[in-house]
């Protein structure tokens, strides 16, 4: 698997993000803290959609019901 980091990691180590990587047609996602441990993977079109979603308004929870 090809993970890759955010160009938007924070500053230090560059370890305050997520990685992703691409399975075709999945998208596998770890803590790049801990990328030994589990990875959640979503399929392509819902990973794009939220990627889209938080592009628009990253701080909004107003979408969010709970």
């Amino acid at each position: 698997m090809n993970w890759r980091k955010s160009t938007y990691s924070g500053g230090g180590e560059g370890n305050t993000c997520v990685e992703i990587a691409e399975l075709h047609p999945r998208i596998a996602v770890r803590d790049s803290k801990a990328p030994a441990r589990a990875t959640l993977s979503f399929p392509t079109p819902a990973f794009t959609a939220l990627i889209d979603h938080l592009k628009e308004d990253p701080w909004s929870d107003a979408h969010i019901s709970g």
